[in-house]
């Protein structure tokens, strides 16, 4: 397979993906003249939608950056790939469980839908850690830009990420919002890393 190839496939998935999430968006029952305070009782999905759009677009920029960048690929990084399309595409389910166990209020629902949460996300991350670790052991993989010296300062930041979530899980079992604020600085960090890595590819 070509990298073309990997890219174009890569970028289907993501555009699925996408799409899939925002059908979780339904016209809420309502009474006539109440619509307005219907879809204002839709807040969580607007929230959860609202974060993981920015969570797969961000991580779809880095996918595509990193992947653009290589100077060729192989079978195992295909491989690679694929997983990690995978746990990506998982992200949906934990999004509509937190949508409905917050419109719903139980805390103890809302605490297993945010470390289902935490957990995918922390299966993302480590899987970018595979790929990162896999690429700095087949130095022919790389492009010219992807050996300097300040690209290599990003090899650590899926572990960053990975942490954080791991704190998400923790906080969640004993404060939700904490969790949810630690789940948040995971995606937040995810955005830092690829604008850290978009710079050190000399990318604008």
């Amino acid at each position: 397979m070509t990298k073309d190839r990997l890219l174009a496939f890569s970028d289907g998935v993501f555009a699925i993906l996408i799409t899939i999430l925002v059908l979780e968006f339904t016209v809420p029952k309502f009474q006539s003249g109440h619509l307005l305070t219907a879809m204002i009782h839709q807040w969580p999905i607007l929230i959860a939608y609202v974060v993981s759009y920015f969570y797969v677009g961000t991580l779809w920029l880095f996918h595509h950056d990193y992947f653009n960048a290589l100077k060729a690929i192989n079978c195992n990084l295909n491989l690679i790939n694929l997983l990690m399309l995978f746990t990506i595409t998982l992200i949906n389910y934990p999004m509509a469980l937190v949508a409905d166990t917050l419109s719903r209020g139980n805390m103890s629902d809302m605490r297993v839908a945010f470390i289902t949460y935490d957990i995918v996300a922390l299966l993302i991350s480590f899987m970018f850690y595979v790929l990162y670790s896999y690429i700095g052991k087949h130095h022919e993989l790389k492009s010219s830009k992807m050996q300097s010296s300040s690209f290599s300062k990003n090899k650590y930041d899926p572990l960053v990420s990975v942490t954080l979530y791991i704190l998400a899980i923790i906080f969640s079992l004993f404060f939700i919002p904490l969790g949810a604020l630690f789940l948040l600085a995971g995606i937040g960090f995810h955005f830092f890393a690829y604008l850290r890595l978009s710079k050190s590819l000399g990318q604008k």
